[in-house]
């Protein structure tokens, strides 16, 4: 007799049963996103409707993904809506630079995330996240979203920035709930296409911390050029090093530079710390997951103390963590414009037009997962993983645009899990109710108090 219970279904929006009115839609766009999209969303492979910015195009079809961000990739910029979004912030940094700006800025990058450097941040990753665990050992209730959110920007800081960044991480951290709270937002007037010169509330609102962070960047710029100065042989070759050596008439501009070292402290770390936090509550919510992956954990660790290795020996971690990524896509939403009008089979896509590629809405898709609302780690087992489509599941996106960072974020998830759940317990409390909200990445609302209890006394 089988007696796994039935898999836990973590909150999410329920679709809708009707469109909404354009001004509940500015309203919902606001507040949160996910809670927009309605049944067919879900159930249709493509849906082509009048927006209110315009023409919208949802892809859910992978062979549609694919022509999108692969095949005919040429003809889609950025769109515009994402880039009134995320230019303020990001400027020239590598998720908002197009064109010859972003082929510099990943050829210079390039090099940094080869799988030779990756595996040489495998120990400072280990390290910092041993340091941090520290905080657990007397048991208690803490804010596991909020505290992903230190430990990424620990690993952030230890192995791009060898430990140099200006700035406070209890300060960064509350400052950059700011940023997304501020700027990382759909303001309605971008929804509606309205004027640059029309002023942004929002964006207004978040002036103050956007120069809190431009100063943080330039105060570590700084510090490192000082270090160039006094002694060049104790410069560690790392991400702000390699960036600095691909300045010059060539390659990086200065403000391209201090672009992508914000990217990188805001957008690098962020994403990690969601998909960890989410990660930690459904296996809470599912004890008989935990159990399994709790002891692959404990059997690796015993006879593998090489953590470069622990992402290929840990497959029933990195499925769990993977299913998470899956319900709770870091990035949920990604948005481009075709430059030319097109045919794609019998869908005709209007330049302008909003093309939608969501992985909030393709991971959950009616018509591509079985049970796509519950969290089930076995749909990317051995065995299974291989079954699933490259455009049904875009966690890290797709095409020459796919995050740079995707193996480190994999490397740095795995080395964090198997610590943390090496040596403590997390579960849920009365507390715990999360309600997923997109801003700049799938977050918690309300947090996620968890109650952690060390395993091995």
């Amino acid at each position: 007799m089988d007696t796994q219970p039935a898999p836990f279904v973590p909150p999410a929006p329920k679709p809708r049963t009707s469109p909404p009115s354009t001004l509940e839609m500015i309203r919902i766009v606001y507040r949160n996103p996910l809670e927009l999209w309605g049944e067919p969303t879900y159930n249709e492979p493509w849906i082509s409707a009048k927006g209110a910015g315009g023409p919208l195009v949802i892809a859910n079809d992978p062979a549609l993904i694919r022509h999108v961000l692969v095949d005919n990739a040429k003809n889609y910029k950025m769109a515009t809506v994402r880039q009134k979004i995320l230019r303020p912030i990001l400027r020239d940094g590598l998720l908002t630079a197009e064109g010859e700006v972003w082929k510099r800025s990943r050829k210079a990058m390039a090099p940094v995330f080869t799988p030779r450097h990756i595996f040489g941040f495998a120990q400072p990753m280990l390290k910092r996240t041993l340091e941090f665990v520290t905080r657990y050992e007397a048991g208690g209730t803490s804010d596991i979203a909020h505290d992903m959110t230190l430990l990424t920007y620990d690993i952030l800081a230890e192995t791009l920035f060898s430990g140099e960044i200006a700035g406070e991480p209890g300060s960064f951290e509350n400052e950059i709930d700011r940023l997304f709270e501020t700027m990382g937002r759909v303001d309605p007037l971008d929804l509606l296409r309205a004027p640059d010169w029309l002023p942004r509330l929002t964006r207004i609102r978040g002036r103050k911390t956007m120069a809190y962070f431009r100063k943080i960047v330039t105060d570590t710029v700084k510090m490192r050029e000082e270090k160039f100065r006094r002694d060049p042989d104790a410069v560690p070759q790392d991400f702000l090093t390699l960036l600095l050596k691909a300045e010059g008439p060539d390659g990086l501009t200065r403000p391209e530079v201090e672009d992508n070292i914000i990217t990188f402290i805001g957008a690098g770390h962020e994403t990690t710390a969601r998909a960890l936090g989410w990660t930690l509550y459904c296996l809470a919510e599912s004890p008989w997951e935990r159990d399994r992956v709790e002891q692959e954990i404990d059997q690796v660790l015993a006879r593998e103390p090489d953590p470069t290795k622990w992402l290929d020996a840990m497959p029933l971690t990195r499925a769990a963590f993977d299913e998470a990524l899956r319900l709770y896509p870091p990035a949920p939403s990604i948005n481009r414009e075709p430059i030319v009008p097109e045919m794609w089979r019998d869908l005709y896509i209007p330049k302008h037009a909003a093309v939608l590629v969501m992985p909030w809405v393709v991971h959950r898709h009616r018509k591509l997962w079985d049970r796509p609302d519950a969290f089930l780690p076995e749909r990317f087992h051995p065995g299974n993983r291989e079954k699933i489509d490259r455009f049904q599941y875009l966690p890290f996106g797709a095409g020459p645009r796919v995050c740079i960072g995707a193996s480190f974020a994999m490397q740095e998830a795995i080395i964090a899990l198997a610590i943390l759940l090496s040596r403590f317990r997390f579960d849920a409390t009365a507390e715990t109710k999360p309600w997923p909200v997109q801003k700049l990445t799938t977050q918690p609302q309300g947090g996620l108090p968890m109650r952690i209890t060390p395993r091995h006394r």
